[in-house]
């Protein structure tokens, strides 16, 4: 077996021929200005969404099981809640789910490769209320909302024609009906204790700035490579 080529670190041409761009995006020292988190969030985002290929809403959200082990997957971004909270959707009888359910709190990691930044969001987790969950789900695609009531998430299945199978049939008891939220179906909002910032620079001098919950606001600190 051909082992997989790890690619080595930039040299000083590669930085100077290659980082022009992250240069160019990430030089402004007035981030470490800012005095609050999710206005700054909002406009990486943005950023993020011209420019990523796609999925800039995209973000790792990190659990705990009940043995004290990590978890992490791929989960969207859906809503920027007020008080400032993080929204996305899923089965709460998942693995993600009822690992939510035992620890109620959560990590989340925005990658944007295209700009060379992340973000990182700790902090704790509370259920949405039924009718948030109403709405966003009213919202999706009709086969998405098939596929909700089809799919027992994260539990075993025999094939991918199974799961058609199962397809077939929630289709057929829909037909010419609304197809509503399935009650395991809902939400969560992170509640972030802490929101930081990063953004490469050459020679792996990173910029991050983290912004800390205090009971006055948030507090900032920018932090060492």
């Amino acid at each position: 077996m051909t082992a997989p080529v790890i690619p080595p670190s930039p040299t000083r041409e590669e930085y100077a021929e290659h980082y022009a761009a992250a240069l160019a995006a990430n030089g402004d020292d007035s981030i470490f200005e800012r005095t609050e988190p999710f206005l700054l969030f909002l406009e990486w985002l943005e950023d993020a969404r011209a420019s990523e290929p796609n999925d800039a809403n995209a973000m790792a959200l990190a659990t705990v099981d009940a043995e004290g082990m990590p978890d992490n997957r791929m989960v969207l971004l859906k809503e920027l809640q007020s008080p400032a909270s993080f929204v996305f959707y899923s089965n709460r009888e998942s693995a993600k789910g009822e690992q939510l359910a035992a620890h109620p709190v959560a990590a989340l990691l925005f990658h944007w490769k295209s700009l060379r930044r992340q973000v990182r969001v700790r902090g704790r987790i509370e259920p949405v209320d039924a009718t948030n969950a109403d709405v966003y789900f009213a919202s999706r695609a009709r086969e998405s909302r098939i596929g909700a009531w089809a799919s027992d998430q994260s539990r075993p299945i025999e094939s991918r024609e199974a799961l058609e199978r199962a397809v077939a049939r929630e289709t057929a008891r829909f037909e010419g009906l609304d197809v509503p939220r399935p009650e395991r179906w809902t939400g969560w909002r992170v509640i972030p204790d802490s929101v930081e910032f990063w953004r490469d620079r050459p020679f792996r001098l990173h910029d991050r700035l983290r912004f800390d919950r205090a009971s006055h606001g948030w507090t900032r600190t920018r932090l060492q490579p």
